[in-house]
């Protein structure tokens, strides 16, 4: 963020992408006030470590604690502010329970945070990396939901609340496919 200038980026469209363990990464830094992030786009997320800590345990140094677990989970990160938000969850996935983003859904929805959830009935973890045809779906549903809400910012009449330049947060967003 710092070097964004210098880059020629702007850092008002700066967003963060993760899978899996990449994916508690990613949202963790979406919640990071410092960071100020334009999206947030996670992959079957682990995003609670104390509940999911199966998922978590080889991501923490050694000697770890419930605070460390607690401080890096980005469920207790999710408030006002935090940056519009894409999950995708495979149904079938046994790694990271799909449960796990549909907390992070009802967290993002309880702080007003334009959010969506796609899940798909029947395919597991790492579903996209495997199949050509989940990868270009949920590329074109990323490409959508960052246009709506970072390169082209906008609202649409008949549909409550969005973000439509008026700065973070706005209603919860419900766009093809949301679950």
């Amino acid at each position: 963020m710092r070097r964004a200038a210098k880059l020629g980026i702007d850092p008002k469209k700066i967003g963060v992408v993760g899978y899996s363990a990449g994916g508690l990464m990613a949202l963790y830094a979406a919640g990071d006030p410092d960071n100020q992030l334009a999206a947030a786009v996670g992959f079957y997320c682990v995003a609670d470590p104390i509940k999911d800590a199966a998922s978590t345990i080889a991501l923490m140094p050694t000697g770890f604690d419930d605070a460390a677990l607690k401080a890096v989970s980005p469920v207790n990160h999710i408030k006002a502010g935090y940056p519009p938000t894409i999950l995708y969850h495979g149904l079938a996935d046994t790694t990271v329970p799909p449960d796990s983003s549909l907390h992070v859904l009802q967290l993002l929805r309880d702080a007003k945070v334009s959010s969506e959830l796609h899940t798909f009935a029947g395919v597991p973890h790492a579903f996209d990396g495997n199949n050509p045809e989940f990868a270009q779906i949920c590329s074109a549903l990323t490409d959508f939901f960052l246009d709506r809400y970072v390169v082209n910012p906008r609202t649409y009449p008949g549909f409550g609340a969005g973000r439509g330049g008026q700065g973070r947060g706005g209603g919860a967003g419900r766009g093809p496919g949301a679950e």
